[in-house]
């Protein structure tokens, strides 16, 4: 049982950001339950980020569907969505709508530019929200253009986890005041609050061109080295002494290298250690440097990765019903997280969740006879 077990959490369900924001409550234990809309796609037990939930759908374009979704309000302590501003409000399922009928409720509000601000309902992705917040500038090859990390930092690292954290806080919050309230987790802000440390480091010699500082791929002893096989190692030797160790187990001259912090000789640092790491296959390479102070690991793709050792020795993947994922992350000595079940049909359990409110097989038989809810089988 995860450490979040007994929280009840609602998600209006939406794409990306905030199906990772509910893999990281239910993984931690809360009890999910992921309102889909009628009609919706078929089983999806291959979607990592729907795992671990129960799945209702519902109509929100009907009263009913509305009012339902409404009674679960009053049994959770909390409710995500993901939506542009205003949506939930014309649905009749905004703040106003659900704190009246349970004072206690978090109510979470993922977007990418936010709540307010005069771009608050413009149209947007995780490229354009890392752009504003100063992390996109920062990426890329030195005089090439900015190159997108993925949706790393904008939709998961600023949006969805940032929206987890501010859930766990403001349920942590309710339960001492009584009280809930709302939460504007919007990505563009995330995206900034990741950036925290370099625009500490601005005012020390952070300097604004890409690819020319000692952590976005300027310095040769932070970098990737393509390897004899075509393949990729990467090298983080910010300190002294891993930085002596990388010059020894390289095999380049000492005296040449010396001085690492001499970023006009960055550059030629560089090609000299390209050279050198081309001369052997990756595996070579981790033969030498893994498991030093090299500050060293092998360049895996998503499908080495489950097998590399220490993954396997860790645990830090796992396959459920075939489908190989990352593991519940952070682990808890006494209260471990688990992943019960893949993704649900949407609509799997919407005739158990319903009962739990109240309703009855007839009540229920009659709301999906009406559209308003989706009741699937799980076959």
């Amino acid at each position: 049982m995860g450490p979040l077990t007994g929280f009840r959490v609602i998600e209006l369900a939406g794409i990306g950001p905030g199906p990772f924001c509910g893999m990281m409550l239910s993984d931690m234990g809360a009890e999910v339950i992921r309102v889909d809309r009628v009609g919706g796609a078929g089983r999806r037990p291959r979607d990592v980020l729907a795992r671990n939930r129960r799945s209702v759908a519902v109509d929100l374009k009907q009263g009913e569907g509305v009012e339902l979704v409404l009674k679960l309000v009053e049994t959770a302590d909390a409710l995500f969505e993901g939506f542009r501003p205003g949506v939930t409000e014309r649905l009749g399922l905004g703040p106003d709508e659900c704190l009246v009928r349970n004072e206690k409720l978090v109510y979470g509000r993922m977007t990418g530019w936010g709540q307010e601000g005069p771009i608050a309902h413009a149209a947007g992705h995780d490229i354009n929200y890392i752009g504003l917040a100063g992390a996109l500038h920062a990426i890329g090859e030195p005089g090439g253009k900015p190159v997108p990390p993925l949706n790393l930092i904008g939709d998961f690292g600023g949006g969805g986890m940032l929206l987890a954290y501010g859930l766990v806080c403001g349920m942590l919050e309710a339960a001492r005041s009584g009280k809930g309230q709302v939460i504007d987790a919007a990505m563009v802000d995330g995206a900034a609050s990741l950036m925290a440390m370099f625009f500490s480091m601005a005012g020390f010699g952070f300097r604004n061109e890409r690819g020319s500082n000692m952590l976005d791929g300027g310095a040769h002893f932070y970098n990737t080295y393509e390897t004899q096989d075509g393949k990729y190692v990467c090298v983080g030797a910010i300190e002294p002494q891993f930085y002596a160790e990388l010059v020894e187990k390289s095999g380049v001259d000492p005296n040449r290298f010396g001085p690492q912090m001499d970023n006009g000789q960055w550059s030629g640092f560089k090609a000299e250690l390209a050279e050198v790491f081309k001369t052997k296959t990756r595996d070579e390479w981790c033969d030498i440097m893994e498991g030093s102070d090299i500050c060293f690991a092998p360049v895996l793709s998503i499908l080495e990765a489950p097998d590399h050792p220490h993954n396997r020795h860790r645990e830090t993947f796992v396959t459920v019903d075939g489908v190989t994922q990352p593991a519940p992350s952070p682990r808890f000595s006494r209260t471990s997280p688990e992943i019960s079940h893949a993704a649900r049909r949407p609509g799997e359990d919407t005739r158990s969740v319903l009962a739990e409110i109240g309703l009855d097989a007839d009540e229920i038989d009659a709301l999906e006879t009406a559209g308003v809810v989706q009741a699937s089988s799980a076959s």
